[in-house]
């Protein structure tokens, strides 16, 4: 995590002293080299069925895509023009384009490694990790026959609902309260393949629901017939329940924003998702000017980060 360390510590210097931060050694990515789909992964909506054998040797009763097309809940969403990338060109010119090159990096880094799915977290509040998990997803399924469902696990403040214009319950509160069942808490909403399953009805045991066993359970039944699952998380650095959830995930996403976050900080919310699988740090929002940013992507062991020349990207 030097480089990360480096290059946040630069960019505080550079904000103090008035001076735009630089791009330094741009990971070379193409949007478009996607690896083919592994016989392991889903193949295609009518027989996507994972045929993993869970550990205990015994067969699990896994979901099927067209199964859960079918008789999951489905409601109109109405997604959020100034929060999405690709419905807005006026938010950001290469906003886009940035996170499908994030897109490319998790599927090169999944031809490696176990990944499928994915925690998104933060230090902080407000440095993007909302912003950036329904983002990720949309360039997700913009890609043929590929399909991802957002969890929203932040219960203490649940705010996916509010980007994608949907629901916010029942959801995933309620179904760890054993108040609602996987199909009713699982929404689809929009043309494409992605689904959605909300915060849900307030509580004030998040920490407890999160550890109790019908998340894992959950994840356990719905994986298997997803390209991506994403779950959005609360700050690490706050409250325990990320680093609950990153126990349940392949790998963890880091989201810093710039300008806002001190590099000690992020320094320790690396340390907080030690041992857990940290693929990368997303540094949103780095000003180049009093009127532009940029939207980076660290890798954690790479080389450095993307740049676009987007416009300061939302909370």
């Amino acid at each position: 995590m030097s480089r990360i360390h480096e290059a946040l510590k630069k960019a505080e210097q550079e904000r103090t002293s008035g001076r735009a931060t630089e791009v330094i050694a741009p990971l070379q990515v193409d949007s478009a080299d996607v690896p083919e789909r592994k016989a392991s992964e889903p193949v295609s909506a009518a027989t996507a069925l994972d045929e993993r054998t869970p550990e205990n040797g015994q067969a699990a009763k896994y979901l099927r895509f067209d199964e859960l097309r079918t008789q999951c809940t489905h409601s109109e969403w109405h997604p959020d023009p100034n929060l999405n990338v690709f419905c807005n060109p006026s938010l950001s010119s290469h906003g886009a384009e940035q996170f499908r090159t994030l897109r490319s990096r998790l599927y090169q880094f999944r031809s490696s490694q176990p990944l499928r799915t994915l925690l998104v977290t933060s230090s902080v509040p407000g440095e993007g990790k909302t912003f950036a998990v329904a983002n990720l997803a949309q360039a997700i399924v913009r890609q043929p026959d590929r399909r991802a469902l957002i969890v929203d696990a932040d219960l203490r403040c649940a705010r996916v609902h509010t980007v994608l214009g949907a629901p916010p319950a029942p959801g995933l509160t309620d179904y760890l309260r054993g108040e609602a069942d996987e199909m009713s808490v699982i929404q689809h909403g929009q043309e494409g393949n992605l689904y959605f399953i909300p915060g849900g009805n307030e509580v004030t045991n998040p920490s407890e629901l999160l550890s109790n066993g019908r998340l894992r359970a959950l994840l356990d039944r719905v994986t298997p017939v997803f390209d991506w699952v994403i779950l959005d998380s609360p700050p690490c650095l706050p409250v325990a329940d990320a680093a609950i959830l990153a126990d349940l995930c392949d790998g963890v996403l880091l989201v810093v924003r710039a300008g806002s976050t001190p590099s000690s900080t992020v320094q320790r919310a690396c340390q907080e998702m030690q041992g857990r699988n940290l693929v990368g740090v997303v540094l949103n929002a780095v000003q180049e000017s009093h009127l532009y940013g940029s939207y980076y992507y660290y890798q954690s062991y790479d080389r450095g980060y993307i740049r676009s020349d987007s416009k300061t990207a939302p909370k």
